[in-house]
């Protein structure tokens, strides 16, 4: 069948293995009337440069499951398209140079297990039995991956285009896309060999992504980074070993030195992760040509002379090969090193699956990803941490994408430390109080690009980047975030929380529409309330807190993060002509938390606000001559009040409150006492606790739902759970003496020598004087008292399920004062 169809159901822009992916999956799920188009030939991007490895390993959950996928697929590919394909499974070593990274490397083996793969952490006899010409100078151990290996991306690309064509699919080569427009609810892709209507499209255009966005309105928050490896020449003595052997050495990922080494038939193939790295088509003066089609970068090899060094130090044979060739092609990055999967931004009918770093190891599961968006507006796992809406506007300004880009290339095997603020792009979006948190000592990172207070330094205290580099709870700020939760707890604390996304929906009928999108009940007006979306299989989508103005008049409050998110969420299901509109006011407003006994003492010297209305109620009044909006609540779980203000307002009333809480022992406090506060409370935090990883039920909010409304999204699958029977539930753990560390996210549960769940959240409550853990726990052992086990870093230990209920203030009484 020759030509360009003028009509497809889905039409994919771009011929990488990501592009083919998608389309191969799309047509595993039944929808073969998809066209793929790409500018020059399949593989003609990234993918034809690509070394090719494919390891599972990643500190990301979801991240872990899309390269797990990909490796199974992999495996059988070639014999379900009938293709052949060079996938060498060799398995890879991770060397550990530091206490710190065997613990990444033991949380990694936990990770990892959950998921049934056989993933060790292993020691020096071991590395050197597994891998005969390495040196162990300076090493502490490995983990070992048995899945990990390379494939040939163009064969790999091939399989998936075969796969995709057999089933029905049409790959037109040779066929830019030149431009798309909307058209009677229709998308119309324009290309020189005629125009193709469609329902879907997918930017899956690699590294020319940004340029296909555009086409739709959409800026596409990326750069280019020049990535290089060196092929070296047949070295005799492996050549020997591997023939007597039968079998390759493993893949080594030396990641402290940051390189990996990969045997290449007979020789080897070096690719470092230089931190003197380079971004291209970054300027004006260095634009991205018309076609870089097969095409690379100068050689520039000056940067790695260290890293060629230290590997030559590590396996001395490498000393002893010719260098053969050295590639040095483009690879898009996205601000956080993360592709982009999933709904475009703003922008109907249209999705990205762009932006791979990794995208031989990631194209399976991304291709699988990807299909379920499409076909079934959801996925199996959930996948925030791929999501393009996890960025919005402030994200695509190019230096902030290149400044961006080139930390995360430069740091590419860093550990992820919880405490640990990444330096570049920041300051972006400034609180109205910014100057007075800083002069207060506070110390920040960014939540969707707004600066917030983690916590509050004293003279002396350590504030340096290399002291957050670690996993212990005892960092310099445990002393202060100690101070700042006990403020809240005797006296007052006063958080300064920018960014709150809120939006207001208003007008006839909007009260009954949201009474369907939400589980439980909208608030009456004068109220505010907490409620729970979820998606259709009745899995948590999101929680917001609704403040009602009058009938139909209210305020959806929701997390920082989770701006573009929510506000699609809530749009994309409004009906074509309702009456009632939805406006994005988070830009307009700033929030503070004032919480503590104290509260209501201070908040009477600067306002005349009936301050004895109840918890969960809201009212106007008047600070410092400025209007603010007083909401009862308080994420803390002490007495306290939410001040919204316009941001214009916001430095006055804040001096106000300030001024007038000093007698009453006010205190600042930051994210991490936030933090503290609401596990001790069980507070759910977003897409740690609650995510659509979970349903509702699982998630404890049973009591958000009201199920005798006569309808609302997701109660089908909720009730059919119901009478099912919920197979693991929300439970909060104390962790008995739990040593140095709190048990981070996706840790997992232990019960007589098997695998019972995982934490969602932990940390330390400074109130309790515990080590808490949050998390979902088979269902039979959630009965308050029963004793399992948790492993932190590879170690276990013995945590008991708490009862239901919060264990600071178990009653609320403090809260409702």
């Amino acid at each position: 069948m020759a030509g360009l169809p003028t009509t497809a159901r889905v039409v994919i822009i771009g011929g990488g293995v990501v592009g083919c992916s998608s389309l191969y999956h799309l047509c595993k799920a039944g929808w073969t009337d998809c066209v793929l188009l790409e500018k020059n030939e399949l593989t003609s991007g990234s993918t034809w440069h690509a070394a090719g490895n494919v390891p599972t390993f990643s500190s990301s959950w979801s991240l872990m499951n899309m390269q797990r996928y990909s490796t199974e697929l992999y495996r059988g590919l070639a014999e379900a398209v009938d293709y052949p394909m060079n996938y060498h499974v060799t398995g890879s070593l991770r060397l550990a140079h530091t206490k710190e990274r065997m613990q990444e490397f033991q949380r990694a083996k936990g990770m990892g297990r959950y998921q049934g793969m056989d993933i060790d952490v292993v020691g020096l006899d071991e590395i050197k039995r597994r891998y005969p010409f390495i040196e162990t100078h300076e090493l502490k151990g490995a983990l070992y991956d048995p899945s990990d290996g390379d494939i040939d991306p163009a064969q790999l690309t091939q399989a998936l285009a075969k796969g995709a064509r057999d089933m029905g699919a049409r790959i037109i080569r040779f066929c830019p896309v030149t431009g798309v427009r909307r058209e009677n609810g229709e998308w119309v892709v324009a290309t020189p060999q005629g125009e193709i209507r469609c329902e879907i499209v997918i930017n899956a255009a690699g590294y020319r992504a940004a340029e296909v966005g555009k086409m739709f309105g959409r800026d596409v928050p990326m750069m280019v980074m020049s990535h290089q490896y060196i092929l070296f020449e047949e070295i005799p003595e492996l050549a020997a070993w591997t023939k007597e052997q039968g079998h390759k050495l493993p893949l080594l990922r030396d990641v402290d030195t940051s390189y990996y080494l990969r045997q290449e038939k007979s020789g080897m193939n070096l690719g470092p992760y230089e931190r003197n790295c380079r971004a291209h088509w970054a300027t004006h003066n260095d634009p991205m040509p018309e076609d870089f089609s097969f095409q690379l970068f100068p050689d520039d090899l000056d940067r790695l002379e260290h890293y060629l060094a230290d590997a030559v130090a590590r396996v001395p044979i490498l000393g002893t090969a010719g260098l053969s060739k050295v590639i040095n092609g483009p690879i898009p990055y996205a601000p956080d090193g993360n592709p982009l999967i999933g709904p475009m931004p703003g922008v109907p009918n249209a999705f990205e699956a762009c932006v791979f770093t990794f995208g031989i190891a990631q194209g399976g599961g991304a291709g699988k990803v990807l299909a379920e968006w499409v076909t079934e507006g959801q996925t199996e796992w959930d996948m925030w941490s791929c999501d393009p809406r996890r960025f919005t506007s402030f994200a695509s300004a190019p230096d902030y994408c290149v400044a961006k880009g080139m930390e995360i290339y430069g740091n590419e095997y860093a550990i992820q430390f919880p405490r640990h603020a990444w330096p570049e792009g920041r300051n972006r979006k400034l609180s109205p109080l910014h100057e007075r948190i800083k002069a207060l000592g506070g110390q920040f990172d960014a939540y969707n690009g707004w600066e917030r207070a983690t916590w509050y330094a004293k003279p002396g205290d350590d504030t340096s980047e290399e002291a957050t580099l670690t996993f212990r709870r005892d960092g310099p700020w445990q002393r202060a975030v100690r101070e700042e939760c006990f403020a809240v707890r005797d006296a007052a604390g006063i958080l300064d929380l920018p960014g709150f996304s809120r939006f207001n929906l208003e007008g006839p009928g909007a009260a009954d529409w949201l009474s369907l999108q939400v589980t439980g009940l909208v608030p009456k007006p004068g109220r505010i309330g907490l409620v729970y979306f979820s998606d259709d299989k009745g899995r948590i989508v999101t929680e917001m807190s609704v403040v009602r103005h009058g009938e139909d008049q209210m305020t959806l409050i929701t997390a920082a993060v989770a701006q573009w998110h929510d506000f699609e969420w809530l749009k994309s299901r409004m009906p074509a002509h309702a009456a009632f509109t939805l406006t994005d006011r988070t830009e307009e407003y700033s929030t503070q938390i004032l919480a503590g006994p104290n509260s209501r003492k201070i908040l009477a010297e600067v306002c005349e606000a009936d301050l004895t209305l109840p918890w969960l109620t809201h009212q106007d009044t008047i600070i410092a001559g400025r209007r603010a909006k007083l909401v009862r609540v308080s994420f803390a779980g002490e007495l306290g009040w939410e001040i919204h203000t316009k941001v214009a307002d916001t430095l006055a009333v804040f001096d106000a409150v300030w001024a007038a809480g000093q007698k009453h022992g006010l205190k600042p406090f930051g994210m991490y006492a936030l933090d503290s506060l609401r596990l001790e409370k069980g507070y759910r935090a977003w897409k740690g606790d609650l995510s659509t990883d979970y349903s509702i039920l699982q998630g404890g909010l049973e009591r958000f739902v009201k199920w005798d409304k006569p309808d609302f999204r997701g109660k089908a699958a909720l009730l059919n759970e119901k009478q099912q029977g919920v197979k693991k539930r929300f439970v909060t753990l104390v962790v008995e003496n739990p040593g140095d560390c709190d048990a981070p996210y996706m840790s997992t549960l232990w019960h007589d020598g098997r695998i019972v769940g995982e934490t969602t959240s932990g940390g330390w409550g400074h109130r309790v004087g515990k080590s808490i853990a949050l998390g979902m726990l088979r269902a039979d052992l959630t009965e308050p008292g029963t004793a399992i086990e948790v492993e932190i870093f590879g170690d276990r230990f013995k945590a008991v399920v708490q009862q239901d209920e919060p264990l600071w203030d178990p009653k609320n009484e403090r809260l409702r004062a």
